[in-house]
């Protein structure tokens, strides 16, 4: 197998990086650990300016991207479109937009003259564009449905987009006013003869998402033709899939297109297949018939002669290893690139001249970016620490988002000659300067099977040596994510540094980027590898760090992270044990494995981990099942569940809170009626963390005051 790079042996473009932010750290007082700044809260946390969808200009000079703010009065998230030249070194950003509704998804014409991107402002999602030498936004598209993503052709003659529609409908007018026809009915009730009924946060109404193309001439769309109506399947993919699923090739003649048939199986099926459809018209024709797992994420080279994609290989495991896989068009050969580099690799694209392919993929508690060689399949690494979410690549760099446990995402660029990394004007700077942060610091010990497990320590905003602090201990969710160096908005431990604690987390087994078999490990054992993982972790950095105040502590979760908050409950500080958590936090946590399997939407998830339907295997339901060790809970625990959380149902949420008020233990419930599996209204956010610091305050003790009073 190729030996990975380590973080202990990074390569020179690393080097350059580390050098360039301990640079930036030196000049930007918000790194520099001085005491007299307010530490970082809740309210800095929804204010921060959010980047995303940066994307290079056909020239390579201009970026474009995403900004998120926060209207606080309106209680929302509103977005604009920037740009930023990123040749000329005093160069900042530029504002694009700004109008009241939302703008976003920005896109280049093939001449780099405009600036096409989804907007709100007409009262519906539907296509606009900039002039790039300024002027007045036009709208593309004027359809009576939402448009909800969108890519142009590389010639500019057309325009794939996707739109939820009625699939018996002929055209978008019937799928409206059927939909106006329902709004005005009496009746409410909703008839299903095949799951999903609801996914995510949402009820399904009979609705599919299809990928149409239209014409494009002088900046305005046609009659939009659907590409995929003859396939019982959602383009993009339901609930999180977007543009990338789909793409045109070069010559702007076929579309490649990611799509699940829905039949009675969806609810427990991974099998995502590549399509190819004629723009002009065809049926799309399966390219990956002979893969029963998840292909998705089609790219051509520039000359169109090659198709990469990402590819799992066992059926119904979502958290399967991401291969890359390259079809040559010509020969019709096919051969996976990665097969011996144990990551799983992120979004694609191609490189100018067609010899390379980035990528990015977790490793080693970081989630850098990668530069993949198509003739040898090596992969280099060209990104240091942190977190890169998003990147586009140029003939001369690659511009993308970098974040960290220290910072949320800001623009970076890789110049692709020289390896030279620059960090551009960080638009959350000013804010950042006049707050304190806690200072992270990875560690590794050996957990189960002897294994080396990563993990982090926090240290409090304006620490203090001499003092011991109470601390958050964080148990991240998925399994099968990495809370790694990351910027999040729903639980970053900057916030609970900046309430005084310290906050430790580990990366137990079940979390990617350390091989796919340590990922694997936590299969049908829930409540064996990981809950070791925790225990011996919290213990390594007890011993290793004399400010952690090892009688004052509590434990937090999320989603499996509350699944495990429940099983500690009962299984570490379970009934008159030395248990060492003070108390516990619950948020969108399993309660009943059972009753889980049969209300959850996504089954293949659940099937896959406990080794198939509950009906037949229960025993494997049954062993890490909660439920069973509610006599042994005595700590006392704050549950927070939105009822919109189809994941997760909220009734597993009143089930635990039900258990702990029946055995009388300190308990508390915060239920937000609209709210899915995550928080995500600013002021839902703020009350969140404020109830979670006040329970924390009531079983820990004050930790530090936010005006620096001790």
């Amino acid at each position: 197998m190729m030996k990975l790079t380590s973080l202990r042996a990074l390569p020179c473009a690393l080097l350059v990086l580390v050098a360039c932010l301990a640079q930036a750290q030196n000049k930007d007082p918000a790194l520099t650990g001085t005491q007299d700044r307010r530490p970082f809260s809740v309210e800095d946390l929804v204010r921060l300016k959010r980047l995303s969808e940066p994307v290079l200009s056909p020239d390579g000079r201009t970026v474009a991207f995403t900004v998120r703010t926060t209207d606080m009065a309106a209680n929302r998230g509103r977005t604009d479109l920037w740009s930023l030249d990123v040749t000329a070194r005093n160069a900042m950003p530029r504002r694009l937009t700004t109008h009241p509704e939302n703008d976003w998804h920005p896109q280049w014409s093939p001449d780099g003259r405009f600036l096409y991107f989804l907007s709100a402002r007409s009262g519906s999602s539907q296509v606009w564009r900039l002039p790039a030498d300024n002027g007045e936004a036009q709208q593309v598209t004027d359809y009576p449905l939402d448009v909800g993503t969108f890519k142009l052709a590389p010639d500019g003659a057309h325009i794939a987009l996707t739109l939820e529609v009625f699939p018996e409908c002929p055209d978008l007018a019937c799928t409206a006013e059927r939909l106006r026809a329902r709004a005005d009915s009496p009746a409410s009730g909703m008839v299903y003869d095949r799951l999903f009924v609801r996914h995510w946060d949402t009820w399904r109404d009979g609705r599919v998402s299809q990928l149409f193309v239209a014409p494009l001439e002088n900046g305005r769309a046609g009659t939009p033709r659907s590409i995929s109506g003859t396939l019982d399947a959602d383009v993009p993919s339901r609930p999180f899939g977007d543009a990338s699923e789909y793409t045109f090739s070069p010559d702007g003649t076929r579309l490649v297109f990611t799509a699940r048939i829905k039949g009675r199986s969806e609810p427990w099926s991974t099998n995502f297949d590549l399509y190819e459809a004629e723009v002009e018209g065809s049926e799309p024709r399966n390219l990956t018939a002979d893969n029963p797992a998840w292909d998705t994420g089609p790219v051509f080279s520039p000359d169109g002669n090659l198709l990469a994609w990402r590819a799992m290989q066992r059926p119904g495991f979502e958290a399967d290893r991401f291969r890359i896989v390259v079809l040559d068009r010509k020969t019709g050969e096919r051969r996976v690139l990665t097969e011996e580099w144990d990551r799983s690799a992120s979004g694609l694209a191609f490189s100018a001249d067609g010899r390379t392919l980035y990528t990015t993929a977790d490793h080693f508690g970081q989630h850098p970016l990668w530069a993949i060689d198509l003739k040898s399949g090596k992969p280099t690494l060209l990104t240091g620490p942190g977190r890169v979410e998003s990147f586009s690549v140029g003939e001369r760099d690659i511009v993308f988002t970098l974040a960290s446990l220290k910072s949320p995402a800001e623009l970076m660029t890789f110049t692709l000659r020289g390896g030279e990394l620059r960090e551009l004007p960080r638009m959350n700077a000013a804010l950042l300067a006049e707050r304190a942060m806690g200072e992270p610091e990875q560690f590794t010990f050996l957990g189960a099977n002897d294994e080396t497990v990563y993990g982090y320590a926090m240290r409090p905003a304006n620490f203090d040596p001499t003092r011991r602090y109470p601390v958050a201990f964080i148990v991240h969710g998925g399994p099968q994510v990495s809370f790694g160096n990351q910027w999040s908005y729903r639980w970053n431990p900057q916030t609970y540094a900046g309430a005084g604690y310290a906050a430790v987390f580990i990366d137990f087994h079940g979390s990617p980027g350390y091989g796919q078999a340590f990922t694997d490990s936590i299969t049908q054992d829930w409540g064996g590898k990981p809950l070791e993982d925790l225990r011996k972790g919290l213990a390594t950095a007890l011993e290793k760090y004399p400010w952690l105040d090892g009688e004052r502590m509590c434990a937090l979760g999320a989603s499996y992270g509350g699944y495990m908050i429940n099983w500690i409950a009962g299984n570490w500080n379970k009934g008159d044990g030395p248990g060492p958590f003070k108390c516990l936090v619950n948020h969108a946590g399993i309660f009943d494995n059972r009753a889980m399997a049969y209300t959850t939407e996504e089954l293949w998830f659940d099937e896959w981990e406990f080794g198939g339907p509950q009906f037949e295997v229960p025993r494997n339901h049954e062993k890490h099942n909660p439920v069973n060790h509610v006599a042994e809970w005595r700590t006392p625990m704050l549950v927070i569940h939105g009822q919109r959380d189809y994941r997760v149902p909220y009734s597993q949420g009143i089930a635990t809170f039900t258990a702990l008020q029946r055995r009388g233990i300190p308990s508390r419930l915060l239920f937000y009626p609209d709210e899915n599996h995550w928080v995500l209204k600013p002021a839902n956010s703020i009350q969140w963390h404020r109830e979670v610091e006040k329970w924390l305050g009531e079983w820990l003790g004050q930790a530090a005051q936010r005006d620096g009073d001790s």
